[in-house]
């Protein structure tokens, strides 16, 4: 049994943003976004020296590896997000180059559009969507924690269905990392946008906070009764872990380390819950090889994924076309 703690995150309250930027090289590339540089009185791993974020903010997250902050995106963005993932699911929008994944219980169903479909991926390119890869206020603070060379690597909508008895809307518990071929992880940071409110009825993110500080795990598919929707891996030994249910209202977006345990129950309402999300990394980060690694079982997965948009490529080459220079300078990525 899954036991929970708490039951709403701390949303940290933010200080007004101080002149400059710090200069930080400790990956070996410098950071800075002006001239003037202030003394650094606290060291920390997972965050810049960014005036953005309080040093409070910084130690929550140093401690605990994710951070809430309220109230990042506009409700009329958000609404137009909605309207565009049910055009695409109900074919009215050519979905393009995006990858429309279907719901694993629905898939030899009579069911279309909306109620078919628990994601749309690689949305970065989209008109809509690159309202969300590209807003000012969310890369200001994906900065705090990349630096100012910022590359949106991984970007979807979510749209978890209301569960059909089978369990199957449940996210099993994972580390981000697993999916990713790029280095170094302290310069990876995930955005979680809720598109309404969310919390345990209808299948809220749940954490195990502080987990950032440990190592990448092994990864492997769940063998539930009725299957598991494609690539949602699953890290064993934590089905007894307690978990943390992250309480969101909607518009507030969840800032997380890929290497931090995180997932999401069933959705027990009879209604969508929607979120739209997206992994950003430094651009001076670099590719690193899978096989012959715990994460050869992911690039297999993403490769085939791939091939239903007609693409042929090897896992470097899948990462250049999925991403998009979002601000700042195109370098290794």
């Amino acid at each position: 049994m899954i036991s929970h703690v708490e039951h709403r995150p701390p949303v940290m309250e933010l200080e007004p943003p101080r002149q400059g930027w710090l200069k930080c090289t400790r990956l070996g590339f410098s950071q800075t976004a002006s001239e003037e540089t202030y003394p650094s009185t606290e060291s920390f791993s997972y965050t810049l020296n960014n005036p953005l974020l309080s040093k409070s903010q910084r130690a929550f997250y140093e401690e605990n590896g994710y951070i809430v902050i309220p109230k990042i995106i506009e409700d009329d963005l958000i609404e137009e997000f909605r309207q565009r993932f049910v055009d695409i699911c109900e074919g009215r929008i050519s979905k393009g180059m995006m990858t429309l994944m279907k719901e694993i219980s629905l898939k030899d169903t009579e069911v279309k559009g909306e109620l078919l479909y628990y994601k749309v991926q690689d949305i970065a390119w989209d008109e809509v969507f690159s309202k969300y890869i590209l807003h000012p206020k969310l890369l200001d603070y994906v900065e705090c924690f990349t630096g100012p060379n910022i590359r949106a690597m991984t970007s979807m909508l979510i749209n978890k269905p209301p569960d059909s008895g089978k369990m199957t809307s449940k996210h099993p518990l994972h580390q981000d990392l697993h999916y990713f071929s790029f280095r170094p992880a302290d310069r990876i940071v995930a955005t979680w946008t809720a598109m309404e409110k969310v919390n345990e009825d209808n299948g809220c993110l749940v954490v195990i906070p502080g987990s950032h500080k440990g190592e990448l795990l092994p990864h492997d598919y769940p063998k539930w009764e009725h299957g598991v929707n494609k690539a949602f891996y699953r890290v064993e030994g934590y089905d007894d872990h307690p978990l943390l249910p992250l309480h969101m209202e909607k518009g507030d977006t969840v800032f997380f380390h890929p290497i931090l345990i995180h997932g999401s129950g069933i959705n027990k309402t009879k209604g969508f819950r929607k979120a739209i999300s997206c992994h950003y990394a430094a651009s001076e980060c670099h590719y690193i090889k899978v096989e012959g690694t715990t994460q050869e079982n992911i690039a297999k997965d993403v490769e085939e994924i791939a091939l239903r948009s007609g693409i042929i490529a090897d896992l470097k080459t899948m990462w250049k076309l999925r991403g998009r220079q979002a601000r700042g300078n195109e370098i290794n990525l």
